[in-house]
């Protein structure tokens, strides 16, 4: 039993690597094009930016929240970048223009952070409000313009043909994928290791308890949030990159397959738990069942039902586990004697 438990996770992590390789097996048997190494890079590119939106989503609803603004911040902070950089005619080089973006990505967070944490607002609705109040924003100030890969900054444009592995007739892994990597595996370590990664897992677990042993709720959560904002443009950063263009009308509409990946890797909507293996995990499945659908014969216009599908499934098994966990209540029976 014991063992058992071990091998399925704290986040239900060996489930997930089981149901993962079920549908591998099942897609190589529907279709032989799919176990290639394609495929694979296919795979590992589509999921890059899922990814660094996943952990963002983690983060959040591991301390007890719902965001569904990140797409719009990530787009925006990408998108007013490259515009800026292609009307100034100036290339700050792509540390630069990554911090740049990075730069507006936390403004927007701090924004969310100080709304949420000072008035204790619902998560979903202040972010729900700040995407529509970015969308506005971007299509009356800032432009919406697509910006061709013949108009990105150079370097830019140079980074989206870095490649680290290239086989000709194959596929290639992209360069973008070392400093994804190495942001989630920052995002582990900051979560396992250290005193502000605890007390997010505090505050979702129980924000007043987290109150008592002397955590700083709205300090802390005002900063979560920065991060985030910060995640978010990073992403809308790698997604430019990689599609090798600007396009404000991409990456929103996109959440309903991030906050899925995350619900099935462990994370509960209900606070205090979630892995970023688990989370990876999570975004390998949504991806999958994403690119490949259509090799198996199903239509790809039964992609969002699929993953609507998952979304629910991860919902009501977490319901039904919490539901399972509260104590039971002891009722104590009292003899009665008779006269």
């Amino acid at each position: 039993m014991e063992t058992l438990r071990r091998l399925r996770g704290a986040n239900n992590e060996g489930v997930l690597v089981a149901v993962i390789l079920v549908v591998v097996i099942a897609m190589s048997i529907a279709s032989p094009a799919f176990f290639t190494p394609g495929t694979f890079f296919g795979l590992v590119r589509s999921s890059l930016v899922p990814l660094v939106f996943a952990l963002g989503v983690l983060l959040i609803m591991i301390s007890g929240g719902i965001d569904v603004s990140f797409p719009a911040i990530a787009i925006f902070a990408a998108y007013t970048t490259v515009a800026w950089s292609t009307e100034a005619s100036f290339d700050p080089t792509l540390v630069g223009i990554f911090a740049i973006a990075l730069v507006i990505g936390a403004a927007w967070g701090l924004l969310n952070g100080v709304v949420i944490a000072r008035f204790r607002l619902p998560t979903l609705i202040v972010t729900l409000g700040t995407q529509g109040v970015i969308k506005g924003i971007l299509l009356t100030y800032v432009g919406s313009t697509y910006i061709s890969a013949g108009k990105l900054p150079a370097s830019v444009a140079d980074a989206g043909n870095a490649h680290l592995v290239d086989i000709p007739g194959a596929g290639y892994l992209h360069g973008m994928m070392v400093p994804v990597l190495v942001v989630a595996v920052l995002i582990w370590w900051m979560l396992k290791y250290t005193m502000f990664g605890r007390s997010i897992y505090a505050i979702g677990g129980d924000v007043e308890a987290a109150r008592r042993v002397g955590i700083k709720v709205v300090r802390t959560q005002v900063l979560l949030y920065v991060l985030v904002g910060a995640l978010a443009a990073f992403g809308g950063m790698i997604s430019v990159i990689l599609g090798r263009n600007a396009n404000p009308q991409t990456l929103v509409g996109t959440e309903l397959d991030i906050i899925a990946a995350v619900v099935l890797g462990g994370a509960s909507i209900f606070g205090g738990r979630g892995s970023v293996v688990g989370t990876a995990l999570g975004v390998v499945l949504v991806q999958l069942i994403n690119n490949n659908l259509v090799l198996i014969g199903i239509p790809s216009t039964w992609q969002r039902a699929a993953v609507g599908m998952l979304l629910i499934i991860g919902v009501t098994v977490q319901a039904l586990a919490a539901v399972r966990s509260r104590p039971r209540p002891i009722v104590i029976q009292e003899e009665v004697g008779h006269a």
